[in-house]
């Protein structure tokens, strides 16, 4: 245990400031300041660190999908052994500098200190242990000793994808990743803004992996460039973490209008401007008023990009109420409650509504969209319904669909691998991510549906020990989840 008297000494939650709103929109670097080795921030972290009280029974291992060991690093730190945290940081997970970025830390939601003070601030720990690692030199290449033979084809370059690409390198197979984009990251690198990780961050850990022998096939396309068949013939084994990319569709009159995106259609473009790039007939958000339909994290990650190009107005919708600010009694420690959460792009500005519809999307005379007409509703008997005389007319010159995704997309990869899907439109898999073509395995989005970044990890980690069982006979690697784990969420 770190401080035996820690929780009772600091009862508060202490964590680094974000950069001023009005100087953090005039740019795309990163919201946080991430200052490592800053003798402020490293006493609040020790002061932080000492509030874990090391419980008998850790419920922040069980709400973490990696199983992360927080209690041991959050003890190091406290004794200021970096190293040794960091060691126990990266035991459990490939890439705790993205996790620590862009994951909602359900671990939090776990704490049992939570049952009746504010959390550890286990997420802003782990990431400081990351970025110190860094800084201190003491993240390096754990290059393989020696190599099996046996070669594994990693599809899809998104968490996932690295995680298993990663330990399979390390367990001594020779492992390429293919990646349509024109640079590895898939969703990392395309899907999440600069200002909430900047993609230095992706880059060394990169450059980390290909130290240890991973090798990158970016620009080529899977069941066009290189057929499923061609794959399968030419490596002992293929692993798909394609993710779940099928966006849901708003079907309403009017949605065929120009200036309604979905929110992939509109964040890549600008994540590669957001570093340099030049991007050909981008839609900008500049002196409009924005709508952005649907309440999560792709949606804010929506408000906060066209506050930056400069919208009029942006406003994110959601059909759900307002979520409570504290949990709620169907939704008890230690599970992951849907409370009404802050991201950083809502303190940047905009409007958030609550339970309403989107009815119409109305044009102009160009067939550009020009309002949208929304109602509100209400939950009656299961169903939403609208709620009378609450008709109304909201200008919109963009509009940004964000409303999840339901599965990977369905076309040539797939039917040239056979694999099947389930119901839900995910690729049918067995306990350990095998699919029913012998060889061939899923991990990630692609089989477990639009998740977190933690899962994607998770299941990343899991589906290279099934692989290196498969090819070897056994296996030394962890395997933190099963493919039908089911996380503490409501």
């Amino acid at each position: 245990m770190a401080d035996p008297r820690g929780f009772l000494k600091t009862r508060e939650r202490e964590l680094p400031a974000n950069r001023p709103v009005p100087v953090r929109i005039l740019d795309w670097a990163e919201v946080h300041e991430h200052r490592a080795g800053d003798p402020e921030d490293l006493g609040m972290l020790h002061r932080q660190a000492g509030r874990c009280m090391d419980c008998g029974v850790p419920f922040c291992h069980n709400g973490c999908p990696l199983g992360n060991l927080v209690p041991d690093w959050n003890d190091l730190v406290w004794r200021g052994r970096w190293e040794e945290a960091a060691e126990r940081l990266h035991a459990t997970n490939n890439f705790p500098d993205f996790t620590g970025r862009l994951c909602p830390a359900p671990c939090e939601s776990s704490c049992v200190l939570g049952i009746n003070q504010p959390a550890v601030t286990i997420k802003n720990i782990e990431v400081a242990i990351a970025d110190e690692a860094y800084d201190r030199g003491y993240v390096t290449p754990q290059v393989p000793q020696w190599l099996t033979g046996k070669t594994v084809a990693v599809v899809g370059s998104g968490p996932a994808g690295l995680a298993a690409a990663q330990q399979l390198t390390r367990a001594g197979h020779t492992v390429a990743v293919y990646e349509r984009a024109d640079r590895i990251g898939g969703l990392l690198r395309y899907g999440i803004p600069e200002f909430k990780m900047e993609k230095k961050h992706v880059d060394r850990r990169l450059a980390q992996m290909e130290a240890e022998g991973t090798r990158f096939r970016p620009g080529v396309e899977v069941g066009v460039d290189v057929t499923g068949t061609e794959l399968r013939e030419s490596y002992d084994a293929v692993v798909l973490a394609v993710g779940s990319t099928t966006p849901r569709d708003l079907p309403v009159p009017g949605r065929a209008l120009g200036g309604v995106l979905q929110a992939m259609e509109y964040l890549p473009p600008a994540n590669r401007a957001a570093v340099g790039d030049t991007v050909e007939g981008q839609v900008l958000a500049t002196d409009k008023d924005v709508i952005v339909i649907g309440g999560g994290d792709t949606g804010a990650d929506c408000v906060g990009t066209a506050i930056r190009q400069g919208a009029r107005s942006v406003t994110q919708l959601e059909i759900m109420p307002r979520p409570p600010h504290e949990r709620p009694e169907a939704q008890p420690w230690p599970t992951y409650p849907m409370l009404y959460r802050v991201a950083s792009a809502h303190e940047e500005g905009g409007e958030r509504v609550y339970a309403v519809s989107t009815q119409e999307l109305v044009g102009d005379e160009d067939g550009d969209v020009r309002a949208i007409r929304l109602v509100d509703v209400e939950l009656v008997d299961g169903r939403f319904g609208p709620v009378e005389g609450t008709e109304r007319e909201v200008p919109a010159q963009l509009v940004l669909l964000a409303m999840g995704f339901t599965g990977p997309e369905q076309g040539p990869l797939l039917d040239q691998l056979g694999v099947t899907l389930t119901p839900r439109g995910v690729v049918t898999r067995s306990e350990d991510f095998a699919t029913d073509v012998p060889g061939v395995f899923v991990a990630g989005d692609a089989g477990r549906g639009q998740s977190l970044i933690v899962w994607a990890i998770a299941e990343g980690r899991a589906a290279a020990a099934a692989v290196d069982a498969y090819l070897s006979g056994s296996t030394d690697l962890p395997a933190p989840v099963t493919a039908s784990t089911v996380a503490l969420r409501p």
